[in-house]
């Protein structure tokens, strides 16, 4: 009962925290406060299952992912509402409300038309019980797990009728739908060409985690089945949701005749590039509800409603340059620098292309004359060129070309990763990357800088004491105590208004980091620190067992070797194995270090970048060991029980994976990040997951910890 007791509280307490916080804007605690409190109850909830409430606020974290969405009847069909594309339309459709009432003035509403999808919130005795998309109108999805995971949208309501359905729709704020945006092209994926359809992929995921990631966010504006309530019109709808605090659509007009709905549509023309979402249109409603029910319902629609759909404003404009900005995990993004002009409000001069595929999709050139809108009236975007105006010395652009296969920023090499639409540089010494560079290069898996995070690296930056990370080893106790970062935030959440100094203790404590990576840290985590490509934790593991030292490394004949063989899929194909080349076989390189991560080490120590690395390591007397290297690789193995023997580790364990790794390793066997053919065993513990999926397809043995020590002690 204690127990039952605590939970209720602490979903309670975090309940009114989200509400003060995502729609009111005035949070009571910091976030750490916030933090130890989901905590507490995250423990509770594990600990007692029994418990378990789809509506606690630990579900906005989102759930286990789904096999399928269900479908589900809507408690009364979710219909359309028909459009209107003029406002001869308009006035048709305002002599068809007259007629239908006999009425030569309605009471009418006007409110945006939300560019989002449509979404059903089902509430019964205050608690969401499911979520449903419009569907064929009948039956929708069921996405309830998604929509949990919103976070403006109420899980349970205080004093609520029996049953209260809240239509509305689900969308992505304008800067959320940009910064998305920015971080797909900054991973090299595919963007979204605009708002709605950045929701609809989002609510159609299956993973609910990555729902809960994305900034989705929803607006009511509508009323469906409901009991235990007595609204008359509109407006008693909308002081309902406002008492439920659930958030409704804005601004609204109230007008009664044709004049002032048409003076309604064109002010929301005006103000809607204003309110931080996307529309397209506006709607117009009859306020009152029995006049609705008098008006009735096509097969397809109400007759009370229709939505006014704005033309889409597009404008014509020369395209006079391509330039390329380097993002900060190294993506090269085309850049349209366009004739300015004026489009949904605002002078546009420049348009993201996004990667060389789009140009190629749209065949831009320098010169072109091309057509621009908004995406979603947010992001100025080229539709497509006006090939009528082009000019005779317009050429096809290709950005690897125009650039020589080099970093504008630091003429270091770039690449396209397969499965990525989007150039990268991998000079991890890049200045347009310094941030992430010295982020990951600090980071605990690789040299573990102590205190030296993002916020620490973005002030490093922004002051120009660093623009690579190994100009770090040139930082003095004195600059990083002087280093002015962000104001701090009191215990009420607000921020102070002066900046801190980093101070004396924490600059002596990193300068002690940074001596012990330039003396202890070994190769492995060095390697791994300068983020080459393709170069992960393994990989760089098995090139410091095969390698004294990081300049062993440059023109190293096993790594050549390496590097000249095709890729293993190419090597499977042609029935040609590693282990058949002689060197190869002689040093047994496993699967973690292969033919593309060898060519794209070599390409990458033969380039200029890779150079002045070598040669600002050695300026800084820098030259990491090996903490694991074997000249001969069969010294030692003998008798050990795992040599020859390759593992892949999944699942909930008795002590973290690391740990079993180093256990495999120290008794001669292997650990890969990935099942294939040449695993000899999964080791797996709950919840095993895709790991075990792909074994058991392969008949790779799955093994437990039992097992595993068994095998040791054998």
């Amino acid at each position: 009962m204690l127990f039952d007791n605590r939970i209720a509280e602490l979903r309670a307490e975090l309940t009114r925290h989200n509400q003060l916080y995502y729609q009111d804007a005035k949070p009571e605690i910091p976030d750490a406060g916030y933090d130890r409190l989901f905590r507490e109850l995250e423990d509770l909830e594990k600990a007692h299952p029994e418990l378990h409430d789809p509506n606690s606020p630990t579900q906005r974290v989102g759930g286990t992912p789904l096999d399928a969405f269900e479908q589900r009847p809507h408690l009364l069909p979710m219909l359309s509402i028909d459009d209107l594309f003029d406002e001869e339309e308009v006035a048709e459709f305002f002599k068809r409300l007259q007629k239908g009432l006999a009425l030569e003035t309605i009471p009418l509403t006007v409110e945006p038309k939300i560019d989002g999808v449509a979404c059903s919130l089902v509430y019964r005795d205050g608690s969401l019980e499911y979520a449903l998309t419009r569907g064929d109108g009948t039956r929708g999805d069921d996405i309830s797990q998604n929509v949990r995971t919103i976070r403006n949208i109420p899980l349970t309501l205080e004093n609520a009728p029996p049953l209260l359905e809240v239509r509305g729709e689900v969308f992505m704020p304008s800067e959320g739908f940009a910064r998305l945006n920015e971080q797909r092209d900054e991973e090299g994926l595919d963007t979204f060409a605009n708002p709605r359809n950045a929701t609809a992929g989002t609510l159609k995921s299956l993973n609910p985690r990555t729902v809960a990631a994305r900034p989705l966010a929803f607006l009511a504006h509508g009323l469906g089945d409901h009991e235990g309530t007595d609204m008359q019109t509109e407006d008693d709808f909308r002081k309902l949701l406002e008492r439920f605090q659930i958030p409704c659509n804005a601004p609204i007009w109230h007008v009664e005749t044709l004049e002032k709905v048409l003076a309604a549509i064109r002010e929301l023309d005006v103000k809607r590039h204003d309110l931080g979402h996307g529309t397209d249109g506006a709607v117009i409603k009859v306020l009152d509800f029995d006049q609705r029910v008098t008006l009735g319902f096509t097969s397809r629609a109400p007759r009370w409603a229709a939505a006014f759909k704005y033309p889409p404003e597009q404008k014509e404009t020369l395209l006079k340059e391509i330039t390329i900005q380097v993002g900060r995990t190294g993506v090269l993004t085309p850049v349209a620098e366009l004739e300015p002009l004026f489009v949904s409000g605002t002078t546009v001069s420049r348009a993201t292309l996004h990667n060389q595929e789009e140009i190629e999709r749209k065949d831009i050139r320098i010169g072109d004359t091309v057509l621009v809108e908004k995406a979603g009236e947010i992001i100025p975007s080229v539709v497509q060129v006006v090939t009528a105006k082009r000019p005779a010395t317009a050429q096809p652009y290709h950005l690897p070309t125009v650039l020589n296969h080099q970093c504008p920023s630091c003429h270091g090499p770039i690449e396209k990763a397969d499965g990525f639409v989007a150039w990268r540089c991998v000079n991890f010494e890049c200045p347009a990357q310094a941030v992430t560079s010295i982020t990951h290069f600090a980071g605990r898996k690789a040299l573990d800088l102590d205190g030296l995070g993002e916020s620490v690296a973005i002030k490093l930056v922004e002051s120009k004491l660093a623009s690579s990370p190994l100009d770090l080893f040139s930082l003095t106790a004195e600059d990083l105590a002087n280093l002015l970062l962000d104001p701090a935030k009191s215990s009420d959440g607000l921020t102070k208004s002066k900046e801190r100094r980093f101070g004396e203790k924490r600059a002596t404590t990193l300068i002690t980091s940074l001596k012990k990576a330039r003396q202890e840290m070994p190769l492995s985590r060095w390697l791994f620190a300068m983020g080459i490509s393709q170069i992960g934790e393994s990989s760089a593991r098995e090139l410091s067992r095969l390698h004294e030292k990081l300049t062993d490394l440059v023109g190293s004949s096993i790594v050549s070797d390496l590097a000249d063989l095709p890729d293993f899929e190419e090597l499977q194909k042609s029935k040609r194995k590693k282990e058949n080349h002689p060197r190869l076989q002689q040093y047994k390189i496993d699967d973690n270090l292969g033919p593309v991560a060898a060519q794209k080490l070599r390409a990458f120590f033969q380039s200029e970048a890779g150079l002045t690395v070598l040669t600002k390591l050695a300026e800084l007397g820098i030259d990491p060991k090996s903490d694991n290297y074997v000249p001969d690789p069969e010294a030692g193995l003998e008798g050990l029980p795992l040599v020859g023997k390759s593992f892949v580790i999944t699942g909930s364990l008795s002590a973290p994976r690391p740990e079993f790794k180093k256990l495999i390793e120290a008794n001669g066997g292997k650990v890969s990040g990935s099942v294939s053919s040449k695993t000899d065993f999964l080791l797996s513990g709950e919840g095993g997951g895709s790991k075990r999926t792909k074994a058991e397809s392969l008949d790779v043995p799955v093994i437990d910890e039992v097992t595993l020590k068994n095998m040791l002690s054998s």
